[in-house]
């Protein structure tokens, strides 16, 4: 069910807390108010004209159905998570009528999740790895001598030292997994809630690896987990264990203490805080052949982008290492990140990492042995201005023509919809004349609030480079309609949903644009669509001499 409303709730742009035009929040008062309010001004038993009762009638019943599901506190749960046509799909008396809007979405999240697990069992799970490594030392650390007598021995020589390609592909029956690149495993879970996890590998070049992994929670906020592996080989068999106890510091911060024994053993603390905006890393090691102290620090960008930066310094016995990068979203299943690495003895290499989906590619570039300037210059400003570059000539011009592509169709697919709001709205205004007659005299009387112009869509700026037409609609009487003690207000939803407008351009940012009088000075705002609006107010007022 919750599957078919995904499909449904696209097409479905009817607002009922727009065309009462309340908040999300609104109290049953609230919507008794403005419900009443709109059943004065649509009631056919106010007009004569047969034409204008059938539209009124028809307006009437909008109005009506829009309070009846936002009065009832089970039906505007449902209608909160799914919209209009979550009340009319079949199978939704799952939802008993006694339950608690709370409990009606908790009742939808247990569906949903269902659904992602269900959808994930399905999913093959297809994962690869792509890393390819290059060696540009020569273009820093060449010796011009050594050259002079080789035939093109003016030119650089690049290389392709290593290259590792992975794929695997994962199919969950029942509790057991077998991976494609040769692993297979199995997991269940005892009664005292430890989950143990038992893996077999063949066909690594290491040879066939036998393990197994056992996790429990020792408290609310503290768990244990350990493995132990057997790896075959022509040398002979290779045990390894590990143990990791970690610990909720507070609600960010986790502390982790790892013991490894085997061909590499070592014990490791850390203590990892990971808030909205950062991520911090400290990890101690102490170990047989590497000891090391290492610090990071990641910034997160609350960007559309989620842009990150990053530093990290790594000292031990092996030398120093300095790394920075930065990793932006380059398209919604697309992630590229860069990262300089300096060091001694390992000298200046650049690491670049392109997620798609769920591939990965890997491109270390090994630049110098040695810590030079110039390769720390080029590592570092190169691949910034490849990235503008590719982003201005090729990404930006391709997620433009895409979504103008998505444009294009959902106004074709949306065209009969946007005719039938039109007609509506047009019905509306008619039918609102009388009403906004009187309103006006009304407001004339004591100089209160009368709206002079007002129009609602996509407004062009003269200074625009590209040739565009404006897209807007006269609003001028809904808006008067709405104004009571010469007061207009307008909540934060869309305003096409309110009585009389509807969109005018599908799928592009859309304003609302008045010029009002009040107490015989003249006032003018522009607002956006989904922003509330209250007038009037004194910012607004325009200057006598201009």
């Amino acid at each position: 069910m919750a599957a078919a409303l995904e499909n449904e709730l696209e097409v479905d742009n009817e607002d009922y807390y727009s065309l009462l035009n309340v908040r999300r929040e609104a109290t049953q008062e609230e919507l008794k108010s403005s419900y009443r309010r709109l059943c004065m001004l649509y009631h056919p038993d106010k007009h004569r004209d047969p034409e204008l009762k059938r539209q009124a009638e028809q307006l009437f019943n909008y109005v009506h159905q829009a309070y009846e599901v936002l009065s009832d506190p089970q039906s505007r749960a449902i209608y909160d998570i799914f919209g209009k046509k979550g009340l009319e799909v079949e199978g939704w008396e799952v939802v008993e009528r006694k339950r608690t809007p709370a409990e009606i979405r908790e009742e939808y999240e247990r569906l949903q999740r269902e659904r992602d697990e269900r959808r994930l069992q399905q999913r093959t799970n297809p994962k690869g790895t792509i890393s390819v490594g290059i060696d540009v030392t020569d273009l820093f650390d060449r010796y011009e001598e050594d050259f002079e007598d080789v035939p093109g021995g003016g030119f650089p020589h690049i290389e392709i030292n290593r290259m590792h390609i992975s794929q695997s592909i994962e199919v969950r029956l029942a509790e057991l997994r077998l991976l494609s690149s040769g692993n297979m495993s199995t997991e269940y879970c005892c009664p005292l809630w430890i989950f143990v996890n038992t893996e077999f590998g063949a066909g690594d070049i290491r040879g066939p690896l036998f393990g197994m992994k056992v996790f429990r929670n020792v408290t609310a906020r503290c768990f244990v987990t350990a493995q132990w592996g057997l790896q075959f080989s022509s040398r002979g068999v290779r045990p390894s264990a590990t143990t990791m106890m970690a610990r909720h510091l507070d609600q960010n911060t986790m502390g982790y203490l790892q013991w490894r024994w085997g061909s590499q053993s070592a014990m490791t603390t850390s203590i990892v805080r990971d808030t909205k905006t950062s991520h911090f890393t400290l990890t101690l090691q102490l170990g047989v052949p590497h000891s090391y102290l290492m610090m990071s620090y990641q910034y997160k960008f609350q960007d559309e982008d989620q842009t990150k930066v990053k530093g990290s310094i790594k000292t031990g016995f092996f030398g120093t290492v300095v790394e920075y990068g930065a990793e932006r979203k380059i398209s919604p299943h697309s992630v590229l990140a860069a990262t300089v690495s300096i060091g001694v003895p390992q000298g200046v290499s650049l690491k670049i990492r392109l997620n798609r989906a769920s591939q990965t590619y890997l491109f270390p570039i090994h630049l110098t042995d040695q810590i030079l300037p110039s390769a720390v210059f080029y590592a570092t400003v190169g691949p910034l201005a490849i990235y503008l570059a590719v982003q201005k000539l090729i990404i930006m011009p391709y997620v433009r023509a895409q979504k103008e592509q998505e444009l294009e169709k959902q106004k074709e697919d949306s065209a009969s919809e946007i005719a039938r709001r039109k007609q509506e709205a047009e019905a509306s205004v008619l039918l609102m004349q009388e009403s906004v007659k009187r309103i006006i005299d009304a407001e004339e009387s004591k100089m209160g609030l009368i709206i002079l112009n007002a129009w609602y869509g996509k407004f062009v700026s003269d200074n625009s480079q590209k040739r565009e037409r404006a897209k807007v609609i006269d609003v001028t009487v809904p808006l008067q309609c709405l104004v009571k003690d010469s007061k207009l207000i307008l909540t934060e939803a869309s305003k096409a949903g309110l009585p009389g407008f509807y969109d005018p351009c599908v799928g592009e940012e859309k304003s609302l644009k008045l010029l009002y009088q009040f107490r015989g000075a003249m006032h003018q705002v522009l607002s956006g669509d989904t922003e509330p609006l209250k007038i009037p107010k004194q910012t607004h007022r325009i200057n006598s001499e201009t």
